[in-house]
């Protein structure tokens, strides 16, 4: 089993972005997440490109952005060349799914698809064995520090039975409310990765936070 944690920027302390990136790099965290919100799919407006580009400067680790927009495929090349390494994008908003990720994985990045609390895991019956991993909110996007759904368990046991019965080789990723209590409900159920925001860089010491995450 997969235990990849990918601590969320959205919760650091932006005045000091930099010490905080080191702090992830020289942690045992496995990647560091974005989120990229656009105020019209998501109701906020987070961060994007030169956020990024600033931040590969400095990471060692893989940067793993997560599109809340409501048009993806412009800015796939951006994106690509800004420094992602995963790029996921809603399948809420993509007409054409299929196309998109092919063109994600022509660029060179690991390709995701997410999920929002309501959309079930089936509508990505045929499309599971394309995609390198599939992030299911757990919380209704937008903002951070949003109560658990606890619904997700349920859902995490559902979508990793579709992967085993599709043959697929995709990592389940969490992201909304993750902390060490239902994080390990969530490995338990067969996630891959967890994203955590507030639970990380709200504790007395974030380090020592990924590492519990690491061992939970």
């Amino acid at each position: 089993m997969n235990r990849i944690i990918s601590p969320s920027i959205l919760a650091a302390d932006f005045n000091n972005l930099g010490k905080e990136i080191l702090m992830i790099n020289q942690s045992e965290a496995d990647w560091i997440h974005f989120d990229v919100m656009d105020g019209v799919f998501v109701p906020n407006i987070s961060f994007g490109l030169p956020v990024i580009q600033h931040v590969k400067k400095i990471a060692t680790k893989p940067l793993d952005v997560h599109l809340m927009i409501i048009n993806p495929d412009p800015f796939i090349l951006p994106f690509r060349d800004s420094g992602a390494d995963i790029l996921t994008v809603h399948y809420e908003v993509c007409k054409h799914l299929d196309r998109t990720i092919s063109a994600i994985k022509k660029e060179g990045m690991k390709a995701g698809v997410c999920l929002n609390p309501h959309t079930p895991v089936h509508v990505l019956e045929d499309i599971i064995r394309e995609v390198d991993l599939v992030l299911l909110m757990s919380v209704n996007p937008g903002f951070g520090g949003q109560k658990f759904i606890q619904n997700t368990i349920r859902k995490v046991e559902l979508l990793r039975k579709l992967i085993n019965d599709k043959h697929s080789n995709a990592l389940i990723e969490i992201d909304g409310g993750v902390n060490l209590e239902n994080g390990k409900l969530l490995f338990t159920a067969g996630a891959d990765v967890l994203v955590a925001g507030s639970s990380i860089f709200d504790a007395q010491n974030p380090s020592e936070q990924i590492h519990h995450f690491k061992t939970i």
